[in-house]
């Protein structure tokens, strides 16, 4: 399987992963903290909702951010979360999925780049945000191995860095003989 392919496959199984436990939170969840110190369960599905609706005007209809202005600001929850993150994934699954949208130049907030790294960034984003969300509603910690490896070869590259944006805490250092899975939440800030 080529790597775009490939990357379409892995996009697919994030937003299957973290769709999952959007499904599981419960009414009297949505308030709950998360490793997200700053964000509520209702926040933290707000923020992924916001970036999958991002995805069909920024690869689809190739405009920019500034075109987009500040649509997707605020809540885009409204009265059913569980529905705004189905239609927000699905969106955002079949822009990936059109022909030539991968090889295509989006401009982010940081400068273009090509779909498949956009791609790859959203990947990441859901699978570490599956775990976030797991932990905040009691749901199953362990992630797939697939998709571990997969954000865990995505952000390495970068991850030295983030902390610096202010949209990541500082990385800290895993235990002795810790996973790919442990190592990689270690990175982004997280105590498994």
């Amino acid at each position: 399987m080529d790597e775009r392919r490939s990357a379409l496959r892995h996009h697919a199984d994030a937003l299957d992963l973290f769709g999952s436990r959007v499904h599981q939170v419960r009414q009297d969840q949505w308030g709950a903290p998360t490793p997200c110190t700053e964000w509520t369960v209702r926040d933290l599905v707000n923020h992924l909702v916001a970036e999958q609706l991002w995805v069909p005007p920024l690869v689809s209809e190739q405009r920019t951010i500034a075109d987009v202005g500040d649509a997707f600001d605020g809540d885009v929850l409204g009265e059913d979360p569980v529905g705004a993150w189905d239609g927000a994934a699905e969106g955002a699954r079949a822009a990936f999925k059109v022909r030539g949208a991968m090889d295509r130049t989006v401009q982010l907030s940081y400068g273009r780049t090509l779909g498949a790294a956009y791609c790859a960034q959203m990947i990441t984003d859901a699978v570490v945000h599956a775990w976030d969300l797991s932990r905040a509603i009691g749901a199953d910690e362990q992630l797939p191995d697939a998709l571990v490896d997969f954000a865990a070869r995505e952000v390495a590259p970068y991850a030295a860095g983030l902390s610096k944006t202010g949209l990541f805490a500082e990385p800290v250092t895993p235990p002795p003989g810790a996973d790919v899975q442990t190592k990689l939440l270690a990175l982004l800030g997280r105590r498994a």
